[in-house]
């Protein structure tokens, strides 16, 4: 199924249109979501930071041939959110059908390395905004009797990593808040639900790299690490899988009749979680500093490091 919709089953033609409110939806997956839904028949409103990306977004959706409104959010804005929330519930009538929250963005770097400044702005962006927006549109969707929330979040919120605690203490974050909410909203008939992927082609690629080489000139203990990892995840863009998985099991938590509590994403998530219950701590340790580039380990255990334990 193509991301403009494409072969669109039976079943998303039957659906009764519904709303579907998607963050962070100028690329990647969010974009994807957005035009796939928009191509299904659904009423989608998606998010952009600024009105020139909401322009290029909606000329995008024009080229797929579909319809989409667009709404102006900051995630990490509380007013934007409210904003963004109140203009959504004007044009539906009472608030989105469903909430994609896929809006985040990347940090790396060790523990020691970064600001508390960019610690606060990760965690505004990546947890206390997604937690905003389902508080935001939870009160219509109770008033319904029905609605989804589904949040996008990654194998760093499973598997933690040198280099990116911060990153995976914020996912991990998510899918503690997302397994609560599931909990408290679901007798309101609000279904919740998390989609967990490995690695896939996306910009973050080249914003983490751009981070770790920052990292790398200023006077750090891991600079050596930095380099091997930017250069790694530079070359990633190569070979990595598209985004087009995740996009199917963003969709198909939302039109699925009882839609599971969590989507793993991809060979390499599903092998990740098993490797990561079976394998003993410190062999993992070792896998995952081979992975972010720290020296010593055997070419072997570098090549299978990096071929499976590629971080983003």
């Amino acid at each position: 199924m193509g991301a403009h919709g494409g072969r669109v089953s039976l079943l998303w033609r039957c659906v009764v249109r519904r709303s579907v409110l998607v963050t962070g939806a100028t690329s990647g997956v969010g974009l994807g979501v957005a035009l796939r839904l928009a191509g299904a028949g659904f009423d989608v409103f998606a998010t952009a930071r600024d009105e020139p990306k909401a322009e290029k977004l909606r000329a995008v959706a024009a080229e797929c041939a579909v319809g989409l409104r667009t709404v102006l959010l900051d995630v990490a804005d509380a007013d934007s959110c409210r904003r963004a929330c109140a203009e959504v519930e004007e044009a539906t009538g009472g608030g989105p059908w469903a909430l994609v929250n896929n809006a985040g963005v990347p940090l790396v770097g060790a523990v020691e390395d970064l600001e508390d400044a960019a610690v606060r702005q990760l965690l505004e962006v990546n947890v206390v905004g997604a937690a905003r927006m389902a508080r935001l549109v939870l009160p219509g969707m109770r008033e319904r009797g029905e609605g989804r929330i589904v949040n996008v979040s990654s194998l760093a919120g499973r598997i933690a990593a040198p280099g990116m605690g911060w990153y995976c203490a914020g996912k991990a974050a998510l899918g503690a808040l997302n397994d609560a909410l599931r909990m408290e909203a679901g007798p309101g008939g609000v279904r919740v639900a998390v989609v967990e992927a490995g690695a896939y082609a996306s910009a973050i690629q080249g914003r983490a790299a751009d981070g770790l080489a920052a990292l790398a000139g200023r006077p750090t203990l891991f600079g050596d690490m930095y380099r091997v990892a930017e250069a790694a995840l530079r070359e990633s863009g190569s070979r990595l899988p598209s985004a087009e998985p995740v996009v199917s099991a963003v969709c198909r938590a939302l039109i699925a009749r009882r839609p599971r509590h969590r989507y793993v994403v991809g060979r390499q998530a599903k092998a990740g979680l098993l490797a990561d219950a079976l394998v003993p701590v410190r062999v993992k340790d070792h896998f995952k500093r081979a992975a972010m580039g720290a020296p010593g380990a055997h070419p072997a255990v570098e090549y299978a490091a990096r071929r499976w334990c590629t971080p983003w």
